[in-house]
């Protein structure tokens, strides 16, 4: 019934945008699809008008759903209803390709404009089924007024995890944690991947968080909280979220990526910057994904699709986007112009998000990712809640469930 009401949703929506959007004379109309907060609206909507004024053979209209995204274009591919043009991340993209959803383009792609590991996200069996847009990655955000406050020296790049828990120690004696600690697997991955660990094996075959260094790494970043008393405790930090706890300077570091970077502009009362993630027994590697625009195998508009991805990830359009501070730019054009690196904004080390790139890993993925995620959180609330270690948490049962949902057709 729910599914009904939804397709209902969707099919009404669809209705409201071809009423108020009408083409003009005979325009060829294509949808596109997107999530994003308002302000990422903002920027997109005067690229759209740009793209159909250099364009007025071509009318688009823009879908935007901020909530439940991937939910919501299930049921739009499943009602045949897919937009030409899908905005889709290196998560889920995995699914439709499977599914025989998404065009190749390969043929498309001019490789040498963009960061190899942005075009590897989105490559399956040799076929490139996105353009990429962006990369993400995370660094750490830290306080500069409050390590200039109690002198204690910044973080510098080749800082070890070990320097890590140090530095964050020397906060706690003046009552300010030292660091951010969240549970989500996005924010695992650079400790399991700079110790040469991670969930799923390379090739996204095997469930692999059971092998001694991911488990040693589990329980080190478990540590972090309960151990070492360095982070904020989930009862500690209570509703507010780490950026609100930086921002109150309540903690001195932040692990997270380039999307804070516009808020923290905005309401940081303080000097910040950012310094790459640090090093584990295998250097400092942090998990790399990407979002991109698709093309649907359904679009009946191909020809004036292709134009608009050509048109919305060309290095003008890419620019404006790249102007907010919001996105890490798959364009390597767009990522060492000044319009990224702008050294009148903060952080004043913007080239991180960029140098730490090639070091970086794509997160394996598969077309169950998203569940095996979904799983994981249940599965490690008791070692990040200080409940039980890692060994008491990833049991053979465990792993054999793992498994059997990453390879579940």
């Amino acid at each position: 019934m729910k599914k009904l009401f939804l397709i209902f949703a969707i099919l009404i929506c669809f209705l409201c945008v071809s009423l108020f959007n009408k083409p003009k004379d005979n325009a060829t109309v294509i949808k596109f699809s997107s999530w994003g907060s308002q302000s990422e609206v903002s920027l997109l909507l005067p690229l759209i008008k740009d793209f159909e004024k250099q364009n007025p053979d071509i009318k688009v209209e823009f879908l935007h759903i901020p909530q439940n995204y991937f939910q919501k274009l299930h049921l739009l591919f499943a009602s045949n209803l897919a937009p030409d043009v899908v905005f889709i991340n290196n998560y889920y993209a995995p699914k439709y390709i499977k599914a025989g959803l998404l065009e190749d383009l390969s043929d498309f792609l001019d490789k040498k404009h963009y960061f190899s590991k942005s075009i590897e996200a989105f490559t399956y069996d040799n076929k490139i089924y996105a353009v990429p847009r962006d990369v993400s990655n995370l660094v750490v955000y830290y306080n500069k007024d409050l390590f200039d406050k109690y002198k204690i020296p910044y973080p510098q790049k080749n800082w070890t995890l070990n320097d890590y828990v140090k530095i964050s120690k020397k906060f706690g004696q003046y009552g300010i944690w030292g660091t951010s600690y969240e549970t989500e697997l996005l924010y695992l991955m650079p400790f399991l991947m700079s110790n040469g660990a991670g969930v799923l094996s390379d090739d996204s075959k095997q469930f692999v968080l059971n092998q001694e260094q991911a488990l040693d790494t589990l329980d080190f970043y478990a540590d972090i909280a309960y151990k070492y008393n360095v982070a904020p405790k989930k009862q500690e930090s209570a509703s507010l979220t780490m950026a609100q706890l930086f921002l109150q300077q309540k903690t001195a570091m932040h692990i997270s990526g380039r999307w804070l970077v516009p808020k923290y502009r905005q309401e940081a009362k303080f000097d910040w910057d950012i310094v790459a993630f640090p090093s584990g027994t295998k250097d400092s590697v942090v998990n790399i994904d990407s979002s991109g625009y698709a093309l649907s195998k359904s679009s009946r508009n191909k020809e004036a699709a292709i134009r608009f991805i050509d048109y919305i990830s060309s290095k003008e359009a890419l620019s404006e986007l790249a102007k907010s501070g919001l996105i890490v730019p798959a364009r390597k054009d767009v990522a060492y112009s000044d319009c990224f690196l702008d050294k009148t904004q903060k952080p004043a080390n913007a080239n991180v998000f960029v140098d730490i790139i090639e070091s970086g890993k794509v997160t394996p993925v598969n077309e169950n990712y998203q569940k095996i995620n979904d799983k994981l959180n249940v599965l490690l609330e008791p070692l990040f809640t200080g409940k039980k270690n890692a060994r008491q948490v990833v049991t053979d049962t465990a792993v054999n469930e793992m498994n059997r949902l990453l390879n579940t057709p």
